[in-house]
């Protein structure tokens, strides 16, 4: 409550601590103040013989210090024993994108005229025009929407708000899909969210990803893509093409600019175009 986490984010959390707790129980510790530096020494060594990614070890550590830091403020425990534990260094990996072309290729991909197909454009239009997370797509309603001026307003994470502008292809398909696919999709006890199922029932986050990742493959058989890639490629395009960093961190509602920095890759061939206009034996 106090830092206005998303139910996301309460929920890894509490698995977190409940998975460490279990850890404990099966050594034959059954309070907080009883761990000592020796068992959390014992669980990074479990972590680590489970070949858990650095971003899980990190995320657990975060939230195990936390929970210390909220019992020693309410005196239970005297000492924080996460504390000195070091966060594991980031992988270092890019995040995956699609080229521009390839993003052609898959609106390519979606022409049919179907109820769920104008759906689908719509959807993945929405997602590429705005970089905004599939959660976020999810909670959409149609009073979220501002046809008008292109603006949508997005709930973001812990609860913060934000209005992104949507680009002129995004607004046509969404237009298309309102005026005819959504129409014969709603039913009478159809909530007011954007985007509906067959059934006229609002379409989940994981229905969401699942239709993405299938419009995704269909559209390039030869990639493994993530429905958060078009996330990426949005980001990515934004950066390449001169957006300010800043700009681009209040667009995907990041709290911290590291955060972002992880877009500020360059593609091969932005590495080819500089290279070859400023070196000069290029």
């Amino acid at each position: 409550m106090e830092k206005n986490s998303s139910l996301h984010t309460i929920r890894s959390y509490k698995r977190d601590i409940d998975d460490f707790y279990q850890f404990m129980k099966a050594r034959g510790v059954l309070d907080f103040p009883a761990v000592t530096r020796a068992d959390v020494r014992a669980y990074l060594t479990m972590l680590y013989e489970k070949n858990y990614a650095r971003k899980t070890v990190s995320r657990k550590i975060s939230a195990l210090r936390s929970l210390y830091n909220f019992h020693m403020r309410e005196k239970r425990v005297s000492e924080n024993v996460f504390s000195t534990v070091f966060l594991p260094k980031n992988e270092g990996r890019l995040p995956t994108f699609l080229y521009e072309e390839e993003i052609q290729e898959l609106f390519y991909s979606l022409q049919g005229n179907e109820p769920l197909d104008q759906r689908d454009r719509a959807l993945l239009e929405l997602l590429y025009a705005t970089g905004m997370r599939v959660s976020e797509c999810a909670g959409l309603t149609v009073q979220d929407l501002d046809l008008s001026i292109g603006t949508v307003l997005v709930h973001g994470k812990g609860r913060k708000e934000r209005y992104l502008p949507v680009g002129s292809f995004a607004l046509e398909a969404i237009e298309r899909y309102m005026e005819g696919g959504r129409k014969k999709l709603e039913k009478r006890t159809s909530p007011d969210a954007l985007f509906l199922n067959y059934k006229g029932g609002q379409l989940t986050d994981r229905s969401i990803r699942t239709i993405v990742k299938k419009r995704m493959e269909q559209a390039a058989q030869h990639k493994h893509l993530r429905p958060h890639d078009i996330r990426h490629s949005f980001a990515t395009h934004l950066l390449n093409n001169g957006a300010d960093l800043r700009v681009v961190q209040e667009l995907l509602g990041h709290e911290h600019l590291s955060t972002t920095q992880m877009y500020t890759h360059v593609t091969k061939e932005r590495l080819r175009h500089v290279y070859q206009a400023h070196h000069p034996r290029a």
